[in-house]
């Protein structure tokens, strides 16, 4: 059985969770916070598997979502974030997985009442596995609609494989590792992968997330 806690300043969004993966006998709420602060504080005190925590509540209604996530993956690796938004936004999807897509997930508010789909993403993200809402890749997918080719064409199947790693949020490192080759070789790979999906002129974290925004769109088409 898994163990969630869940943030949200809205007593009524908390409530609602909690109701709703109680009907899971997969899952088991250990805990309901209603800001930042307090949530932080409860992980650390006692580590759930996964977080299910609004993008935005106190204390500055912006971007703690993308906060909780970047202060577990320091702090508490193995702990899976589920951030939740009323608003589509590819830019906070890629501060959310700009420190690795692994265990992370973005879904919008208005699908939560979807208990298999909430079940699957929560499930996925305390494997280690990366979701993003449908609608995100729906957008990527029609922006690359008004493209006439695809840059993932560019790459060989060896680069398409690694590609894919990326996308699992795996370093260069653990690559290296799983497919018995040198951490240089998988950098050399990842650096042409970025020069050929035209992503050369970026920070290397944030070149990973939008490689791995393409890669998703290319496998939803």
């Amino acid at each position: 059985m898994l163990r969630v806690a869940i943030a949200d300043d809205s007593y009524l969004i908390r409530e609602g969770l909690a109701q709703v993966l109680a009907l899971s006998p997969e899952l088991r709420v250990i805990g309901q916070y209603a800001d930042l602060p307090s949530l932080l504080a409860a992980v650390d005190a006692d580590p759930p598997d996964v977080v299910v925590t609004d993008m935005r509540m106190p204390p500055s209604q912006s971007d703690e979502g993308v906060q909780v996530a970047s202060r577990l993956r320091e702090k508490h690796p193995n702990v899976g974030v589920v951030v939740l938004s009323q608003h589509e936004s590819q830019e906070l999807a890629a501060r959310l997985l700009t420190r690795g897509a692994g265990g992370r997930a973005f879904l919008l508010k208005d699908r939560i009442h979807d208990l298999d789909q909430l079940v699957a993403t929560i499930k996925a993200v305390a494997r280690g596995e990366c979701r993003l809402d449908a609608r995100l890749i729906d957008e990527l997918l029609e922006r690359r609609s008004r493209r006439p080719r695809s840059p993932l064409e560019n790459l060989t199947p060896r680069q398409r494989d690694i590609l894919a790693d990326v996308a699992a949020g795996k370093s260069n490192l653990a690559i290296a590792t799983e497919r018995n080759v040198t951490q240089r070789a998988v950098e050399k790979h990842v650096s042409e992968i970025f020069g050929r999906l035209g992503l050369a002129t970026d920070e290397t974290s944030s070149r990973r997330v939008q490689a791995t925004l393409l890669y998703l769109a290319q496998r939803k088409a």
